[in-house]
């Protein structure tokens, strides 16, 4: 895994040493990779490109970067791996001349030969490409299909800047880093910064499966040219397109074996590698299943890491240990105290240069710090779920809302008062007392969001609920306006569950979980890599029948029926627990002096971002047990956390 980074200006702009910003950018994201860096500047055609490498392929200076191609035509800084690199260069010219084995060679020898276009549709695997051609004059910025590899952009004052992470752009002399506080309180909603929007005004993200051009026009790069991302590959096109091929007669059997076929053949060539590589377990049904197809497809023992907790209702540790005894992996776990956790804390404004709320994010920095010892490269199950059903809204929303609409909206809202009348601490020590097998992990939470999801008043309105924190957050958000752009639940396929697992991979998949685990392990110097997300993984479950993934109640039915040949049902079929810490006690604990700081009163109206009176509300009903709000607060305090990291910007 690598960073880079780079811009492109014009001859009047004022930028007095090209080469000391660039250097600058490019120092910002070394954590990135650590083991080499490489910087090429134009000055004739105002354009530069810095690159921070992470050696997985060809450790030998033949796989640094920037990269020329043979003709010298092409430039290029890659961030990713091309699993199916081999395979390309079978494809290409016999005449081709290779100085190395690296897959960013591959890539450059593609584009040569292929084009832009042509070349983006053969490749397999994670990416993100800045590629300059100079006989076009043209920059190609390129985000791989599932958005596992993150790329940030946007003019600022004449300058147009590029890099896989926000601090590398920030890094950039006269930067003008203003909040955009639409996108703020989408982030409050989400605990996320959705795609395309970043938390400075002008700078985007760039869209899944798309890329950007730009042109030189007569000498010049144009400040006000508006860069639509170009598709080259299209999630919802896929999604239709396997939907409408669907068999009511379907060979159960046929379609197991050729999903383990084709997450073998994923897993192998993710497996290809010159460093060592681990898998994340977390004794799941996903990653579980990775774990036993690695160890499946290597002669030695695999490296398997996992993290656990003291505290029981969050704590999937003991079941990973239980699947990593019955593969025989070498497996290694560390317990986090709650000392530990909060260490990470002041760092999670560094590690994620915008704002980020998904509190699993400290898990996963952690378990990414310990993999980093022993291996460079961890495999994990990210995107399992999305793409089979796996959470439990798919198998709970529209069995909730079928009851829920039949009620009178009045006897709902009565009722919804009554559950959020007890505190959830009570409803926590009621689901203790419930039989292991009717378990339900976090009852409270969960008592608190049917709640909330009595007030609903259609389907999607239920999958707004459950996705959001601040559902209100235009009304915190000072000099919010109210034409920020809400993810839209949309009826593109025949049922609900579906509908909702398309837009949850198209937003909470690469803005939350895949933005959570890059950041995490990439400040550990840690490469992941996650099966699922091979594009053919992706056609393949998009083609099956909804039964085939959720079935008697549960999701993710084919995957389950695979992990059967290797794993025992009972070490795995359990409530899902999710990846997460127990925030909510922390705050009233060891957390809360540190979190009242953040949120007191006078600092909110100084910084003029808040509305002091809700969030002043929440706090004292979650400090005295009348409410539960951590998820509301955590997105509030990882903002002022990240705001106290900042300067210039108020």
């Amino acid at each position: 895994m690598c960073g880079l980074t780079g811009f492109i200006w014009n001859s009047d702009s004022k930028i007095d040493h090209v080469a000391k910003s660039l250097d600058l950018m490019t120092d910002a994201i070394n954590h990135r990779g650590p083991d080499s860096e490489g910087s090429w500047i134009d000055e004739k055609n105002c354009i530069s490109i810095g690159h921070k490498r992470l050696s997985v392929l060809d450790l030998t200076s033949a796989g640094s970067q920037p990269m020329f191609s043979n003709s010298k035509r092409y430039v290029i800084a890659f961030n990713g791996e091309i699993y199916n690199h081999n395979a390309l260069r079978t494809l290409l010219s016999k005449d081709t001349i290779w100085n190395g084995h690296s897959d960013t060679e591959t890539l450059l020898a593609c584009f040569e030969y292929w084009g832009v276009d042509k070349t983006l549709q053969n490749l397999v695997g994670m990416y993100a490409i800045a590629l300059y051609d100079s006989i076009e004059k043209s920059l190609y910025l390129v985000r791989d299909r599932m958005g596992e590899k993150p790329l940030y952009y946007g003019w600022n004052n004449g300058v147009f800047l590029f890099g896989s992470e926000l601090k590398a752009i920030k890094s950039f002399p006269g930067f003008s880093g203003a909040v955009d506080r639409g996108a703020l309180a989408l982030y409050l909603q989400y605990g996320y910064v959705p795609t395309p929007f970043s938390i400075y005004k002008g700078i985007k993200k760039l869209p899944q499966g798309s890329y950007i051009k730009i042109k030189m026009n007569s000498g010049r790069w144009d400040p006000k040219l508006i860069l639509d991302p170009i598709e080259y590959w299209s999630l919802k096109d896929v999604a239709l397109s396997g939907q409408s091929r669907v068999s009511k007669k379907n060979n159960e059997h046929e379609l197991i074996d050729k999903l383990d076929d084709i997450l073998s053949e994923s897993i192998e060539q993710q497996m290809i590698s010159d460093v060592p590589l681990g898998v994340f377990l977390s004794g799941g049904v996903d990653s579980s299943l990775v774990a036993s197809l690695m160890q499946k497809n290597s002669m030695d023992k695999i490296q398997t890491y996992t993290v656990g907790f003291n505290e029981k209702s969050y704590n999937e540790a003991e079941y990973a240990k239980k699947v990593a005894l019955h593969l025989g992996t070498d497996h290694t776990e560390l317990y986090i105290s709650p000392e530990q956790a909060i260490e990470v804390i002041p760092k999670l404004p560094l590690i994620y240069d915008e704002p980020f709320s998904d509190s699993s994010q400290i898990p996963t920095f952690l378990v990414s710090e310990m993999a980093k010892k022993y291996v460079t490269v961890s495999i994990s199950g990210d995107g399992g779920d999305e793409l089979f059903g796996g959470y439990n809204r798919y198998t709970m929303a529209n069995k909730i809302w079928k009851n829920v609409e039949r009620s009178p909206f009045f006897a709902r809202n009565a009722l919804s008062k009554g559950i959020t009348a007890i505190p959830p601490k009570v409803w926590d020590n009621l689901g203790s007392i419930i039989p292991q097998r009717f378990n339900i992990a976090h009852p409270g939470d969960k008592a608190y969001k049917f709640a909330d999801i009595l007030l609903a008043n259609e389907i999607g309105d239920v999958y707004s609920k459950l996705v959001s924190h601040w559902e209100n957050s235009c009304d915190i958000v000072i000099g919010c306006n109210n034409n920020i752009n809400r993810q839209i639940y949309e009826s593109h396929f025949t049922n609900d569950e579906h509908n909702m697992m398309f837009l949850d991979s198209v937003t909470y998949l690469p803005d939350d979980i895949l933005t959570k685990v890059d950041r995490a392990s990439m400040a550990s110097s840690l490469e992941t890599r996650a099966p699922f997300l091979n594009h053919k993984v992706v056609e393949f479950a998009w083609s099956l029948p909804l039964n085939i993934k959720i079935r008697d109640g549960k999701g993710k039915w084919i995957v389950r029926k695979v992990l059967d040949e290797y794993v025992p049902n009972k070490l795995i079929d359990r409530p899902k627990m999710g990846f997460g810490v127990p925030i909510d006690s922390w705050l009233r604990g060891p957390l809360k002096d540190w979190a009242e700081s953040l949120l007191d009163e006078s600092r909110l109206k100084s910084e003029g971002f808040f509305h002091p009176e809700p969030i002043r509300k929440i706090w004292a009903e979650h400090l005295s047990g009348q409410g539960n709000w951590h998820h509301h607060l955590w997105s509030v305090l990882m903002f002022q956390a990240w705001l106290e990291k900042q300067t210039g910007i108020l």
